[in-house]
């Protein structure tokens, strides 16, 4: 047996050890056949390394290929191209800034963090799917800094999804690009460890809120984006860190970045396929518990994202394709589908989900 790091994990690695999530509550049982369901489920509790046996179990190599499908689509289309160019070259220039305001105690120029984010999303605004678009981009490296850069977006898109007004709309990008600036101050050993984090390591990894916080106070940032940074790893049922908080002691804007942040590391790529199936992703969301997060923000969010999806063509887990034709409020992630031969409704099939969208 050996350890992997989450990011390494494919389908039909088993388990070897039982896994518990910050708070030592068992997630997942030793001796699981690993699937994209419960490889989302470890990014859901940011589970940063498993010990799995030696032997793997063959898993529909078939379906892995064909779920690459949609991802493939999107990164050939020219709009990706340009989009990946102007990406590339922001997601670079915030990495030089960082390291200006980490290492040699810069000043943060906030508004030109915002030309250089406003930029990809003035892009983006014609494109059919910015959230595909951004996942596509998980697949490259620097992987810190585009997630960062990824959660600025999502939280902009999710702001205007509320209908904030511009100056909320702006705060929100600015406390998901900054929301991870405290991780340079964890030393590099433990975030690619590839044994299991001590218990003392574990609590090193936690403290990178505070860190972040304590960068950021030297500048002339925004309280909002301030408190954002500090409790974006905290849960509306209390169960998050540093601080504990629960339900309306959480500020606003880390409310939102917590959804964004966990969104995107559970939809990012991985080496054996594109980004994870959005409906795979909400299913996980449902499962594990909304109550975890501002329930208007996580409905609202979600909802939105389903929507987006509406008449697109999707494969099933039996194989079968069809198309969204309803969105099912109560369950999101098992939408009615239009097949060749019927109207099959999700929420009363649980036997069937959406593998794919295709």
């Amino acid at each position: 047996m050996k350890r992997i790091g989450t990011s390494n994990l494919t389908p039909g690695m088993v388990t070897a050890e039982d896994i518990y999530n910050y708070n030592n509550q068992l997630i997942i049982p030793k001796g699981l056949v690993l699937d994209d369901k419960t490889i989302a489920k470890l990014d859901y509790y940011s589970i940063l390394s498993v010990r799995i046996e030696d032997e793997k179990v063959n898993i529909n190599p078939e379906g892995l290929a064909y779920s690459r499908t949609y991802s493939e689509k999107i990164k050939a289309s020219p709009e990706f191209v340009r989009f990946k160019a102007e990406f590339d070259k922001d997601v670079e220039s915030f990495k030089n800034v960082i390291n200006d305001v980490v290492m040699k105690g810069s000043p943060l120029d906030i508004d030109k963090l915002m030309n250089h984010t406003l930029n990809i999303l003035d892009i983006g605004a014609t494109t059919p799917n910015l959230l595909d678009m951004l996942h596509c981009m998980r697949e490259y490296d620097d992987a810190t800094y585009i997630h960062s850069m990824n959660v600025a977006l999502i939280c902009n898109i999710m702001a205007r999804w509320l209908r904030m007004p511009d100056e909320a709309v702006c705060k929100a990008t600015v406390a998901g690009l900054l929301h991870d600036i405290g991780k340079t101050q964890i030393p590099d050993d433990i975030i690619r460890k590839p044994a299991k984090l001590t218990p003392q390591e574990y609590s090193i990894i936690k403290r990178h809120p505070q860190a972040g916080y304590e960068i950021l106070k030297k500048s002339d940032i925004d309280p909002d984006v301030l408190n954002a940074v500090l409790m974006h790893h905290e849960r509306f049922d209390g169960t998050g860190y540093p601080l504990g908080l629960n339900g309306p002691q959480i500020p606003t804007y880390a409310r939102m970045v917590s959804i964004a942040d966990v969104y995107d590391a559970m939809t990012s790529a991985r080496v054996y396929r594109g980004p994870l199936c959005p409906f795979k992703t909400i299913e996980v969301f449902e499962e594990e518990g909304l109550q975890k997060y501002d329930p208007q923000f996580i409905m609202t969010f979600l909802e939105n994202v389903v929507n987006t999806y509406l008449l697109n063509s999707v494969r099933l887990s039996n194989g079968e394709r069809g198309t969204i034709v309803y969105i099912n409020k109560d369950h999101l992630s098992a939408p009615t589908i239009r097949t060749d031969s019927d109207f099959v409704d999700l929420s009363h099939r649980r036997d069937l989900s959406i593998e794919a969208i295709i």
